[in-house]
C-alpha cells in the first residue's frame, strides 16, 4: 500500500519521496528529499468540503496562527483526486508541522495558558475569514452524524438519552452571533497540538472543523487533559480548575469571551462528554467488545447516569 501510494504521490506533487509510512487508515508520513510531510487520503468529507477546510487553514496559515500548510500538486489543486485500490479518493498534502507532541506530565499551567492563547487569536482570525470567505460547505456542529445521538446511543439507555437530549436542546437554543459562534477547530484533544522549544504551538488536523460556539474549542482541551493528561503527584480537582484556568487567562488575552458564554463551559464540557461515549456506540463493534471498552463504557455510563461534574468551576468562571 505505502508503495502504491508513495508512486501516486511522486506524480502528482512537485517533490521527490523517497519513503510513504502508515499513521492512520488515512493519514501518511510521506518522507522526500525535500524534507517531511504528510498526505491524507479520505472521503471522509466531499470534495468541497475538503476544499473550504483548506481554504480556510491556508487563510490562518498565512495570517500566522501555527498550523501546516498545504502543497499545490503540479496541476495546481490543494485538493487533488486519485485512484487507489479501484477507488477515487481525495488527497490533500501538508507539510510537516513544527513541535512535538508533549508527553503527559508536560501539560502544565504554561503550556496550556499558550494554547488558550493561541486558541483565541485562531478564532479571532477565523471570524475575519468568514467575513471574507463566507462557507457554504462546512457544516454548523449539529448537522453533523457525530453529534446524532439518538441514533447510536440505545434506546433502553433512557437516561443518557435524556442527558443527551436535554443538552443538545439547550446548545441549540443558545443565541448567537459573530461574537460567539463561528468556524473552528472542533477536535482540539492534546494529540491534535504540537509544542516546540520555545512554547511555540501548532495546531494539526482540522478535518473535523465546523461553526459552533467558539466555547466548544476550549471544552474539548480542558476535557482532553483532565481525561487523559493528569498523571498523579496533586489532587485532580485542582488540576483541572489550574489548566481551566489558564486556557481561558491565555485567550482573554487574544480574544473576548463573553461572561454569558464562561458561564457555560461546564455544559460544553458535558456536549464531548456525551459525544465521546455516543461515538462508542457508533464505531465499535457490540458483538466483539474487550474488556477495556466495556470499563471504559461503564464509567462513561456512570458518569453520565449520575450527571457528574467534571470540572469544579466553583469560583473559575469569573472574568
Amino acid at each position: 500500500m505505502e508503495q502504491k501510494i508513495l508512486e501516486l504521490l511522486n506524480g502528482i506533487y512537485p517533490l521527490d519521496f523517497i519513503k510513504v509510512e502508515a499513521v492512520t487508515n488515512e493519514m501518511f508520513r510521506c518522507t522526500a528529499n525535500q524534507g517531511e510531510y504528510f498526505a491524507r487520503i479520505t472521503n471522509y468529507k466531499g470534495y468541497d468540503e475538503q476544499l473550504e477546510e483548506v481554504t480556510y487553514t491556508n487563510y490562518l496559515y498565512k495570517e500566522g496562527l501555527g498550523v501546516s500548510p498545504t502543497i499545490v500538486s503540479i496541476n495546481g489543486k490543494v485538493v487533488e483526486k486519485i485512484t487507489f485500490n479501484n477507488n477515487e479518493v481525495l488527497t490533500i498534502l501538508y507539510k510537516s508541522a513544527l513541535g512535538k507532541h508533549l508527553s503527559k506530565n508536560q501539560w502544565n499551567a504554561k503550556v496550556l495558558k499558550e494554547l488558550g492563547r493561541q486558541i483565541g487569536k485562531l478564532h479571532r482570525i477565523s471570524r475575519t475569514f468568514e467575513e471574507i470567505n463566507p462557507t457554504r460547505y462546512i457544516n454548523d456542529w449539529y448537522q453533523n452524524e457525530e453529534y446524532a445521538f439518538l441514533k447510536y446511543i440505545p434506546e433502553e439507555e433512557s437516561t443518557i438519552r435524556d442527558v443527551a437530549q436535554e443538552i443538545l436542546t439547550k446548545i441549540k437554543n443558545i443565541p448567537k452571533d459573530n461574537s460567539n459562534y463561528g468556524l473552528l477547530h472542533g477536535d482540539l484533544w492534546l494529540e491534535n497540538i504540537l509544542v516546540d522549544r520555545n512554547l511555540k504551538l501548532s495546531m494539526v488536523d482540522f478535518q473535523d472543523c465546523e461553526k459552533n460556539f467558539y466555547i466548544f474549542d476550549l471544552a474539548v482541551p480542558i476535557y482532553s487533559a483532565i481525561e487523559y493528561s493528569f498523571v498523579g503527584g496533586g489532587n485532580i480537582i485542582e488540576y483541572g480548575r489550574g489548566i481551566a484556568k489558564a486556557i481561558i487567562e491565555g485567550y482573554q488575552e487574544e480574544n473576548d469571551l463573553p461572561k454569558d458564554m464562561l458561564d457555560k463551559l461546564p455544559l460544553f464540557i458535558k456536549l464531548k462528554e456525551v459525544f465521546e461515549y455516543s461515538l462508542m456506540h457508533m464505531y465499535w463493534n457490540k458483538e466483539r467488545l474487550t474488556e477495556e471498552q466495556i470499563r471504559i463504557m461503564n464509567h462513561f455510563r456512570m458518569r453520565i447516569e449520575k450527571n457528574h461534574s467534571f470540572l469544579d468551576t466553583d469560583g473559575l468562571l469569573i472574568i
